[in-house]
């Protein structure tokens, strides 16, 4: 009766170690968690960089909607700037995991980049002095621009000459937001 108990036992564990090895060398078959490569985790690092990006580019259409919103006397000047940094924001999201574009009734009349911002219009207070509306706008547009400066150092090559594109075209639209209008006024 040993030697059956043996037998069982050697038969057992050679089928168990047989199902073990199985597991360890077949990569796809769903057996069990998968460590991620260097290709996975690097596609990880730029789709997150991507979608905190296109959220910042995002989160200043916002801002300027709420800016259009509280003076609408300033929608003709900022329609432009806020054009140009929905299609930034549209731009950084491509090509990673970032929600894609929809339309929205915004002040400016045209597209929203995203149909659910991370800011909330409400949320946002806006100076009740055109003037200091525009500068508050300015501070913010330079504070993205100075992330996307940033976010430079750790961007794969193509999406890093996108980074600095953007960066280049908020400061100059922050530049534009703190310059007086031809009135005298800004």
């Amino acid at each position: 009766m040993t030697t059956l108990g043996r037998r069982a036992l050697l038969t057992a564990g050679a089928a168990g170690a047989a199902g073990a090895l199985a597991g360890c060398t077949s990569g796809d078959s769903g057996g069990g968690p998968r460590r991620p490569t260097a290709a996975d985790r690097a596609a990880a690092a730029e789709a997150a960089l991507r979608r905190r990006s296109a959220t910042a580019g995002r989160d200043l259409v916002v801002r300027y909607d709420a800016v259009i919103d509280g003076h609408p006397s300033l929608a003709a000047r900022l329609a432009p700037l806020r054009a140009s940094a929905a299609a930034h924001a549209k731009a950084l999201a491509e090509g990673g995991t970032a929600p894609a574009p929809g339309p929205s009734g915004t002040a400016s009349g045209t597209a929203s980049p995203s149909p659910s911002p991370s800011r909330s219009l409400a949320l946002i207070r806006v100076p009740a002095e055109p003037a200091a509306a525009l500068k508050d706008l300015a501070a913010a547009v330079r504070a993205t621009a100075d992330t996307h400066t940033a976010t430079l150092l750790t961007a794969p090559p193509e999406y890093a000459r996108l980074l600095a594109s953007v960066a280049a075209a908020g400061a100059a639209h922050a530049y534009l937001l703190t310059e007086p209008t031809e009135g005298g006024r800004g």
